[in-house]
């Protein structure tokens, strides 16, 4: 029993990958797991979140173009900005103090909403120039991109409620990468949502201390 489960777990990973080259497995495998270590070092807000991070973005910038996957391509993109910014940020005062964990005030949320809502237009009007807004795969991409950017953006700015945004897209990506025959992406995305529930208690601690 437990044989068999196995063959059906390689079976369910490997399936999509049976048209694609050895060279772009590996590189969504060293993307994914750059991922993962990037939110690890995010959990214990280290500043090796970031040039990991962008190490991963721009891996997964080039196999999204491969895939024809725009939108997402787009948020990688954003990503690796962000990841500069936010290196920026974390390594230099940017006030008296150093940037420090806090909670979103009033106007972190209206600047949120502005992103996320901005975002969704962006992503819809890519999607409709490729023609891509056909399936509920493509909805779903959108909506995930918009909570997405409103994450990397309330990390950067070091504001805890962006644990909550990455648990959200998260859970929505891990089936939502498989239906694009990224099963090891899918994968990263179960130990994202892992880790960013780690991260937000991590951080809470913190935030109470």
């Amino acid at each position: 029993y437990n044989s068999y489960t196995v063959k059906e777990l390689i079976d369910f990973l490997i399936q999509p990958y049976n048209t694609v080259s050895i060279s772009d497995i590996l590189l969504e495998i060293i993307a994914a797991s750059l991922g993962v270590v990037s939110v690890i070092f995010a959990k214990n807000e280290n500043i090796f979140v970031f040039p990991t991070g962008i190490i991963s973005t721009v891996i997964y910038v080039y196999i999204c173009y491969k895939f024809i996957l725009y939108g997402d391509m787009i948020i990688n993109i954003y990503y690796t900005l962000m990841s500069l910014y936010g290196w920026y940020i974390w390594s230099f005062k940017v006030s008296v103090n150093n940037i420090i964990i806090s909670t979103s005030k009033v106007i972190d949320f209206v600047k949120g909403i502005f992103i996320f809502l901005s975002t969704i237009m962006i992503i819809s009007c890519v999607y409709m120039f490729f023609d891509r807004m056909n399936y509920i795969t493509d909805y779903l991409d959108i909506f995930t991109s918009a909570i997405f950017f409103t994450a990397m953006w309330l990390m950067a700015n070091k504001k805890i409620e962006h644990w909550i945004f990455w648990i959200v897209g998260n859970m929505i990506s891990i089936p939502l990468y498989y239906v694009k025959g990224l099963g090891f992406s899918s994968i990263q995305f179960t130990l994202f949502l892992i880790l960013a529930i780690m991260g937000y208690k991590e951080w809470r601690k913190k935030l109470i201390k």
